[in-house]
């Protein structure tokens, strides 16, 4: 190969690298924008508290329950018709919520968004792969994971001044416009699809793993409403037992398997499971919960929410680096556990700033929280696939990312389910039917105190507000404990320098 080929060839794969890398800015972007649209949406449009809830559940349901199919799918079909199909699917998605007139349209749009956000991401991965090796591919995985923590930071605060300017619909413009202008780079740049893997997809499995996931999670959806000894609850919860129960002897049986069970029984390898289900408690379900509240209960504007949520998301975007270079001196496993027990200590200082409203105590506990969670975040996509074999690597990764993903679907679900169940047992004292209760306390629980006011005329908005900050406190001391038992796990699990 001559000189001026490679120099070719090498300007052509970096161009086609910088559409993944793109696309994995939107995704958080699409994450945290969906967030901060909410109220705007609920008051425009209207809508009960699930189906708001929705705009946020729903992406993250089906972005969890169709990542390994998504991954399966770039195997046979070709990552880059994945990859590019996602991007697609994604613009079409935004432009059709800006001219939807409901929010159970939009909801619906928001859980079609989510599959676009499994195709491009389990896509674009495969690419970068398939475009680089050796040191290049850390370095541009390591980008993938900065992009990724850019979105997640800036975000909120661009969406912020985008929906107080310009209005929520046009934040979704813009996403569209993004989604396209990634999808157009990477179908003019990306190198054509390999032939695509002979294997056989374990179709069932996936299919079952995907059903168990959304059984679970309406179940934690419906709870707030109809309690969780009703019978739309347990009859979900028995479909996910047996669902997951089929689910496991499929996995015996299969000869290529969705997921071998093998890999659980290494307990290296579990251990770095809890990695994201901790930083689930301690970082991601705060990226949609705090936004909620500082808009609704505490009448602060976007872009003030997005400022405040700086505190949180940059140490997460800044200090993975860190994490990393302190590798050489400690472990991998102990530089996470110890993270997770900073990010336990700021949790703990969030559920005080949260009662007072001081904001220096508010903005040293989001600090912390996000100090601890970096450590952790940076360090976790390494381990994941240094604990088990070369030739599992890649099921290990398509299954750390899954549970990544679904479990920060699942958390999310449940602390809302918890903040509505907290605010249940408070609001009782006022006398008003139990039904009347438990709708206003789902209003309260997503942060919508006026919604939950207008139910109950009778209750002081004082005591709303108690309700509300009395259920943080304990959400917060609760994912603190969480937390530290997550942080003991990792510890015992992940010791030496294996990592």
């Amino acid at each position: 190969m001559s000189v001026n080929t490679y120099f070719r060839v090498a300007k052509a794969t970096n161009v086609a690298a910088l559409a993944v890398l793109f696309a994995a800015l939107i995704l958080p972007l699409s994450f945290t924008g969906g967030v901060a649209t909410t109220p705007a949406i609920g008051h425009s449009l209207g809508g009960s508290a699930l189906a708001l809830a929705w705009l946020t559940n729903g992406f993250m349901l089906t972005f969890g329950g169709s990542l390994l199919a998504a991954g399966v799918m770039a195997d046979k079909l070709g990552r880059k018709r994945v990859f590019t199909g996602g991007l697609l699917l994604f613009f079409f998605s935004c432009l059709a919520v800006c001219v939807a007139r409901s929010t159970v349209a939009i909801g619906a749009l928001r859980a079609v968004q989510g599959i676009a956000a499994a195709m491009t991401l389990a896509g674009g991965s495969a690419m970068l792969a398939q475009l680089f090796s050796g040191p290049a591919r850390t370095r541009v995985f390591g980008i993938l994971g900065t992009m990724f923590g850019a979105g997640l930071a800036f975000g909120p605060p661009i969406a912020g001044v985008v929906i107080e300017q310009f209005g929520w619909r046009w934040l979704y413009a813009l996403l569209a416009l993004l989604a396209g202008l990634s999808a157009l780079t990477g179908a003019v740049f990306l190198p054509p699809a390999r032939k695509p893997d002979a294997m056989r997809a374990d179709v069932p499995g996936l299919a079952l793993f995907s059903l168990c996931l959304v059984f679970f999670t309406i179940a934690l959806l419906l709870i707030p409403r109809y309690g969780i000894v009703s019978g739309p609850v347990i009859a979900l919860l028995l479909a996910t037992i047996a669902s997951a129960k089929i689910f496991v002897v499929r996995c015996r049986r299969a000869a290529q398997p969705v997921l071998e069970l093998a890999l659980l029984r290494n307990a290296r390898f579990a251990g770095v499971l809890v990695l994201p289900l901790a930083t689930c408690c301690c970082y991601v379900v705060w990226l949609i919960l705090l936004p909620l509240r500082f808009t609704g209960a505490d009448a602060l504007s976007a872009t003030a929410s997005g400022l405040y949520m700086m505190a949180l998301t940059l140490p997460v975007l800044l200090l993975p680096g860190v994490a990393a270079t302190l590798t050489r001196w400690i472990s991998a496993g102990h530089l996470a556990a110890s993270g997770l027990l900073i990010a336990a200590v700021g949790l703990a200082l969030l559920g005080q700033a949260l009662q007072g409203g001081s904001v220096p105590l508010l903005m040293a506990a989001l600090v912390i929280t996000g100090t601890g969670s970096a450590l952790p975040w940076g360090l976790m996509d390494g381990l994941a696939v240094s604990g088990v074999p070369v030739e599992k690597a890649g099921m290990a990764a398509g299954l750390f990312n899954t549970v990544r993903v679904a479990g920060e679907g699942v958390a999310l679900v449940g602390v809302m389910a918890f903040l509505a169940a907290a605010n249940q047992q408070t609001l009782a004292a006022t006398g008003y039917p139990a039904q009347t209760i438990a709708r206003a306390a789902e209003w309260l629980g997503n942060g919508h105190l006026q919604q939950a006011q207008s139910l109950l005329p009778g209750a002081p908005r004082a005591l709303l507000y108690h309700s509300l900050n009395h259920a943080y406190l304990l959400l917060c001391n609760a994912l603190a404990v969480l937390t530290l038992l997550c942080a003991a796990i990792v510890w015992k699990t992940l010791r030496g320098r294996e990592d």
